[in-house]
């Protein structure tokens, strides 16, 4: 039985005879190395943050990580998703290919930085201390904001990698790029709608102090 594939030569869906076919493999690096530069520098940055342990800085780092992270969630499950649904097969690959890499790189950063920020950051403030009026708040955003992190690096990256693996082989299967990728969105829609369960918790807090 015959095998779609994507031609990338050709820009289109064709047939190709059998799993064992040896196409041409998609060229692109799957962890952008350039990107590297701008991951530390952030990396950096945060490590200054917490080690000064100054407000304004810890609070760039807490913010803007967190504002990157709900963004990117919202736009990704809100947006893109619907969008990559009406897409074709080939026009879903070049946009994969294009979208993930970066992905690789920006979502572990926005974690990191949101996480590590806030976490000093209610050090430095006291917020996380059990004397704060609000901390029954506290804790039901650490909760929340455990749970993302865990859907973000236990099954957005995990997927976001397998699928560019999968664009690597000579013959990727169309249909593990789209099953991963429903996935990916999915899952974003749903950290997203998390991440404004999260921007109410903390204008509540904000009450308390």
């Amino acid at each position: 039985m015959a095998e779609s594939v994507v031609d990338i030569d050709a820009g289109g869906p064709t047939t190709h005879p059998g799993p064992g076919h040896a196409g041409p493999a998609l060229d692109f690096e799957i962890v952008p190395r350039k990107g590297l530069v701008v991951v530390a520098i952030a990396m950096v940055l945060l490590v200054v943050a917490i080690a000064t342990n100054r407000r304004w800085p810890l609070e760039l780092a807490h913010v803007g990580g967190g504002a990157a992270w709900t963004t990117i969630d919202l736009f990704m499950g809100l947006v893109i998703g619907p969008i990559l649904g009406t897409m074709t097969i080939a026009s879903r690959i070049e946009l994969t290919k294009k979208l993930m890499p970066k992905m690789v790189l920006i979502m572990p950063t926005v974690v990191t930085l949101t996480l590590a920020g806030g976490w000093q950051l209610g050090s430095y403030l006291g917020t996380v201390d059990s004397a704060f009026p609000g901390h029954g708040w506290i804790v039901a955003s650490f909760v929340i904001v455990g749970i993302m992190a865990v859907i973000a690096l236990g099954l957005l990256e995990p997927a976001n990698i397998a699928v560019l693996f999968e664009l690597r082989k000579p013959d990727p299967n169309p249909a593990v790029i789209e099953k991963l990728m429903k996935r990916f969105i999915y899952t974003s829609a749903i950290t997203g709608t998390m991440q404004v369960l999260t921007i109410i918790i903390m204008t509540r807090i904000a009450g308390f102090m």
